[in-house]
């Protein structure tokens, strides 16, 4: 069977490039007879694959040397909880910014310990916008400032970095990292599930500017603690080796293709591609969000009539279009078209979508 056009949220496509290299390596890999998942992560083997999987990485997003890299077992609602453990002492304050259901998730994964606050909410508009930052409501003892650069659901993402007079700013990038250019010197702390944009689901990506590790945070074992991790190398545990390998050759084929600035553009034409068709479709297909604040990376859509919300999942899956059902939190239709979706699958949407609409309009 060819392979389709996933436009799933998460687990997400992904280069399939990397699948090859992945699939050719999986009985014996660099010649030992072995699986890269069946060697030592202690081994000289692995520990190179994974020095080189955070070097690319840095090179990718140009990481300064300031800052620690961290690959880590679970994802991103795991570091939300770690987070308020690590850099807010017990009940401290710490502001958030409500901008759609994860950034909500964020929040309420900190309330047993830290005096969480809402420091700005586009709730009451049903989240199809994100807060200006001239309007959030800081607290001037905050331990840190959180923010979800791009919300996979609501299809909303802050397209500038907000300033926060000097607070410790937090972002969760989840489903935005390496889309584009990004300042990492702006963030205390940037952290990120991998399966969206850098790799396959049950590894997480944190960037954590070293002097925030000196903070004492709350009372918190060992593996909680992301300074112990920082000195055992990502290794204080076991590592999900195999996850961790793959997202090294996304790195690096995102290297080989141009880097960020190259995916960037990318990204834009394929954004403006499918927001093209949804606008000019003379309301069969509608965007609910605010015009700046669409994500390039999540694009949820509505059909004219609901009725045909069934037959148009049908049929998209019959001509090799996959996972474009909205969320259950939202409903209609939804196209995630991270890094690793070509322009050509988007493309393939755009004719189908106008295809069906002449059918059914």
């Amino acid at each position: 069977m060819p392979r389709v056009f996933n436009f799933s949220a998460g687990p997400a496509t992904l280069p399939e490039p990397v699948l090859q290299q992945a699939r050719d390596e999986l009985l014996d890999w660099n010649g030992m007879g072995a699986s890269i998942i069946e060697i030592s992560h202690r081994g000289p083997e692995f520990m190179r694959v994974a020095a080189q999987a955070e070097a690319d990485l840095r090179e990718l997003i140009s990481i300064p040397d300031d800052y620690a890299v961290l690959f880590l077992a679970g994802g991103a609602t795991t570091a939300q909880a770690l987070i308020a453990l690590n850099f807010a002492d017990p009940g401290q304050a710490v502001d958030y910014v409500l901008s759609g259901h994860w950034s909500k998730t964020a929040l309420k994964q900190v309330r047993p310990y830290v005096d969480p606050r809402i420091a700005a909410t586009s709730e009451e508009s049903g989240f199809r916008d994100v807060p200006p930052p001239s309007s959030w409501t800081l607290s001037p003892d905050a331990a840190y400032v959180h923010y979800t650069a791009n919300e996979t659901i609501h299809g909303v993402e802050f397209h500038d970095v907000p300033d926060v007079d000097g607070a410790a700013l937090i972002g969760d990038f989840s489903s935005s990292i390496a889309s584009a250019p990004l300042d990492v010197s702006r963030f205390g702390v940037l952290y990120a599930g991998a399966q969206k944009n850098l790799g396959p689901v049950g590894v997480s990506v944190l960037i954590i500017r070293r002097d925030l590790l000196e903070r004492s945070g709350q009372p918190r074992a060992e593996i909680l603690d992301y300074r112990a991790h920082v000195r055992g190398e990502s290794m204080l545990n076991t590592p999900p080796t195999w996850n961790w390998y793959l997202a090294g050759l996304v790195f690096r084929w995102m290297l080989d293709e141009g880097g960020v600035e190259e995916f960037a553009r990318r990204n834009a034409r394929k954004a403006a591609l499918l927001y093209q068709a949804i606008d000019g479709s003379g309301g069969f297909y509608r965007n609910e969000v605010a015009f700046g604040a669409r994500s390039r990376m999540n694009v949820p859509f509505f059909l004219h009539d609901d009725v045909l919300n069934a037959a148009f999942l049908s049929e998209s899956k019959a001509a090799g279009l996959l996972a474009l059902k909205g969320h259950r939190v939202l409903g209609g239709m939804r196209a995630s078209i991270y890094n690793a979706m070509p322009e050509a699958g988007v493309q393939a949407l755009v004719d189908f979508m106008g295809d069906f609409a002449r059918r059914h309009g």
